[in-house]
């Protein structure tokens, strides 16, 4: 007999329509965070781009609204709005709500020899997460309109009006019942539209945001993205800062129905910066097509060496590693059938993308070689520094590792460690000078907050390879005290990939697993199956070994990481320098949300006994206008952190309960990239011109 709890046929549910996609939106979409949100918009973008690859479409309008809303338009020949023959509805009813649901289906014989929107669910998603849709559509001489709520028809396809152009536009206000924010970042959209722009060349797309107001133009904030160059263009654009080597290498070829592009550029430092698209689609997760390239890539310029004389018989073959030294490129393949490991698309799994890729690039890359000796003796001679270099690093990086805690038992420098050995409740705290580290030792916790002072100026990584930057004292001060060790930049998709395995058990509670992903050892995992004994085979997939064991999120010993620096010009370089180091080496410690800036105080207004505190001019000015008319009324400006005594430093800027704390994010990673190069590298002019460009935007400058 049933009884309470029992399980029946009555607990059954079929979620019918589209109430899966609201009752399970992660799956469909991956989170329900600001990156899901932000996968709404392209999702209807990837609509938009598929009608450009088939020829049909070569503008496209992105607008963010005044009320959260987004709207995206193209000149495409625009959805279907014809009964269809099945449904009974509208093509276009069809289309925005049913799953799998689309015209892409048919390879060629549908109008699409490519795309990347091949499961039906991206817009019918969009739709079914949104508190409203609308969408207009060009067609045949007439616009038709519908809307949708949550998903639901609430209108019929209506004709509001004639138009000789085609297209489609879809406006949609994301539900905040669903998204944990609703608030849309303009550069991270931009991220995404600079790049399907330079993947296809010619066609212009404009993104607008009606939230804020250009001062020159009184106009809402516009960017707009065409590129005839594509991605030649996009290598340059990511080179931009640095010293390139030689003009841009670019190569197309279509092998056993599979376009392969490639553009690659080398420069004179000393990260590999590579970007892979399937029908343009960015795979930030890599996939057979990154493989493709990184073998060919090693395999060629090691038969070129060899062939040439630069690597004599009795010298090892270049790693991966060496040959990717200072690698820009871009990598766009179009298939008719792509395999993506999930909804969000972030890997291809395509088996036989990989051969070909190496094939048509290997070759490709050898007759180029062959032809521009200068370019080669270039690149092969940056590849020889870069293996003597990795090989002072390696050395460099087994002395930190002896010297961790870890191994022998105390910790560098002159920092002072907090109690508590549960990393989740643990901070630590970077601080400019001694003289305010002293300060931040007395008023801080002891028990979960720990103090690391750092004399003068970090170096700045940008500026110098590996094997300097781990024998710089504070650098190796900060490494062995966060416990984490180095996550080398030739390695982010592993590294990546083996984070996100790891919170995904951490969320399930799995803490054995989560260690087992970590340490390499659990089967099925990107640790595990890097190979151990791989040092560099010459096939691409070199320095296995570093690549899972250099860095290890298993062993951070802070939370929290928080860079505390006077308000103040030095301040600023020392918070820029350590964000410069962070990004580069300690990236996923960014990604994850562990690395803050704290926000000490400017002004301390004092009446009496008792002060008021104000973190700008702005808020200073509001307190004395409070205030105004009290006698004995005092402002204290803090430059720096040691003019606040212990208490004050404590209640400011270190108490859980009362301070501010910014939380460094990397919203648009090809921007921050460019970024970092520009006021980071070694070329004067882009830095140059930067300034000038934003001059006028600065505020609070402290001379």
């Amino acid at each position: 007999m049933a009884n309470e709890g029992s399980y029946g046929a009555e607990q059954i549910q079929v979620l019918e329509g589209l109430e899966a996609v609201r009752k399970r939106p992660a799956m469909y979409i991956g989170t329900t965070d600001a990156l899901g949100l932000h996968h709404l918009v392209h999702e209807v973008v990837d609509n938009s781009i598929d009608e450009a690859m088939a020829g049909r479409c070569d503008h496209i309008d992105v607008m963010i609204h005044t009320d959260g809303s987004v709207s995206v338009r193209d000149n495409g020949c625009g959805i279907p709005v014809e009964i269809h023959p099945k449904e009974g509805v509208s093509a276009l009813q069809v289309v925005m709500t049913k799953l799998h649901a689309g015209g892409k289906f048919g390879g060629e014989q549908s109008g699409y020899k490519v795309s990347g929107g091949l499961h039906g669910v991206g817009v019918s998603c969009v739709n079914a997460l949104s508190t409203w849709c609308v969408v207009e559509v060009s067609r045949d001489g007439h616009v038709y309109r519908m809307r949708f709520e949550r998903g639901r028809p609430v209108t019929d396809l209506e004709v509001v009006g004639k138009s000789t152009a085609t297209g489609t536009m879809t406006r949609f206000l994301p539900d905040d019942t669903i998204f944990q924010t609703t608030e849309y970042s303009f550069e991270r959209l931009s991220e995404r539209l600079r790049e399907v722009a330079h993947l296809n060349g010619g066609v212009c797309i404009v993104l607008k945001d009606e939230r804020e107001i250009d001062p020159d133009t009184g106009k809402p904030v516009t960017e707009v993205y065409r590129y005839s160059g594509g991605i030649r263009e996009f290598v340059r654009y990511l080179n931009e800062g640095r010293d390139a080597l030689h003009e841009p290498i670019y190569f197309r070829a279509e092998r056993d129905g599979i376009d392969v592009e490639l553009a690659i550029q080398y420069n004179d430092s000393y990260l590999d910066n590579t970007l892979c698209f399937a029908n343009c689609i960015h795979t930030p997760d890599g996939g057979t097509h990154l493989s493709g390239l990184r073998t060919a890539l090693t395999r060629t310029l090691n038969a070129y060496a060899r062939d040439n004389g630069f690597l004599k018989e009795k010298d090892k073959n270049f790693s991966g590693d060496d040959v990717r030294e200072g690698l820009a490129a871009v990598i766009s393949v179009r298939l008719a059938e792509p395999n993506f490991e999930s909804q969000t698309k972030v890997r291809l799994t395509n088996p036989e993308v990989d051969g070909i890729v190496n094939s048509v690039i290997g070759e490709a890359l050898m007759t180029y070689l062959s032809e521009h000796p200068r370019v080669a003796k270039a690149v092969i001679e940056k590849a020889i520094t870069a293996a003597r270099a990795r090989e002072a690093a390696r050395r460099a990086a087994e002395l930190i590792k002896r010297k961790s805690a870890l191994e022998v038992g105390g910790m560098p420098g002159k920092l002072w460690d907090c109690s508590s050995r549960n990393p989740d409740e643990c901070e630590l705290f970077i601080v400019e000078g001694d003289s305010a580290a002293g300060t931040a030792k007395a008023g801080r916790n002891s028990r979960f907050q720990a103090i690391l002072p750092l004399g003068g100026k970090p170096l700045n990584v940008e500026k110098h390879r590996l094997d300097k930057i781990l024998n710089h004292e504070h650098i190796r001060t900060i490494v062995t005290a966060i416990g984490t060790g180095i996550a080398d930049p030739t390695h982010w998709e592993e590294i990546h990939e083996q984070i996100l395995e790891a919170e995904e058990a951490r969320r399930r509670q799995a803490a054995d697993e989560a260690a087992q992903i970590v340490q390499g050892t659990l089967p099925g995992t990107v640790a595990a199956r890097l190979d151990p004994e791989d040092e560099g085979n010459g096939n691409g997939n070199g320095n296995g070994k570093r690549a899972a064991n250099n860095f290890d999120i298993g062993k951070l010993r802070y939370a929290k990481v928080i860079i505390m620096a006077d308000a103040d010009v030095d301040g600023s370089h020392i918070r820029t320098l350590l964000l410069t180091f962070f990004l580069r080496y300690l990236r996923p410690l960014v990604e994850l949300g562990h690395v803050y800036i704290a926000q000490p105080p400017l002004f301390g207004v004092k009446v009496g006994e008792r002060i008021e505190y104000a973190h700008s001019e702005g808020d200073r000015d509001l307190v004395l206008e409070r205030l105004s008319g009290r006698r004995g009324v005092t402002v204290q400006r803090y430059k720096g952190l040691g003019e606040m005594n212990a208490e004050q430093l404590a209640q400011t800027t270190m108490h859980p309960e009362s301070r501010s704390l910014l939380q460094v994010r990397v919203d648009d990673a090809v921007r921050a990239d460019w970024i970092v190069s520009v006021l980071m590298g070694d070329a004067v002019e882009p830095r140059k011109n930067f300034i000038v460009e934003h001059a006028r935007r600065v505020r609070n400058l402290d001379i």
